[in-house]
């Protein structure tokens, strides 16, 4: 797949459509424009999945509201069989609040060549994120990447 960028870029990537914050739904359209973009991965169904979730968690030690939008790569060995999987996160991170908390938690998967529609799932995922959350201005802001 020569016209597709790397897994090695993904991070500086998403790192180039977000900038410098701003509010979640700057984030969330940053990310669906790096969504859109396809990475080198193995041409299976489920080798390049956007994940979007949302809860109050304590991973810090403190509960905060959390929005993860995600991109998992399936990366294979030499021998092309699964060896890992490599996540691009941007994390947005509120302050407790009721009305966050009541929330509750969900999430939902989009794969990129399993013959489902992406601008459905984002519109879909854009009325979860609803007035409630598009316009507010998370507290914290992390980018990263982790293989799991």
């Amino acid at each position: 797949m020569p016209d597709r960028p790397p897994l090695e870029n993904t991070l500086d990537a998403l790192r180039a459509e977000v900038g410098a914050g701003g509010t979640t739904r700057d984030a969330w359209l940053a990310f669906t424009r790096f969504g859109r973009r396809r990475f080198e991965t193995t041409p299976t169904p489920d080798s390049d999945g956007l994940l979007f979730q949302y809860g109050t968690y304590a991973f810090s030690g403190r509960p905060m509201f959390t929005v993860d939008l995600t991109q998992q790569f399936d990366v294979s060995d030499d021998d092309g069989e699964h060896a890992h999987y490599a996540q691009v996160h941007c994390e947005l991170r509120f302050g407790p609040a009721p009305d966050l908390d009541a929330l509750g938690s969900f999430d939902s998967w989009f794969f990129h060549d399993a013959d489902e529609d992406l601008e459905e799932w984002f519109a879909a995922m854009a009325d979860r994120l609803g007035p409630l959350l598009l316009d507010r201005t998370p507290c914290e802001t992390d980018l990263y990447e982790e293989t799991v």
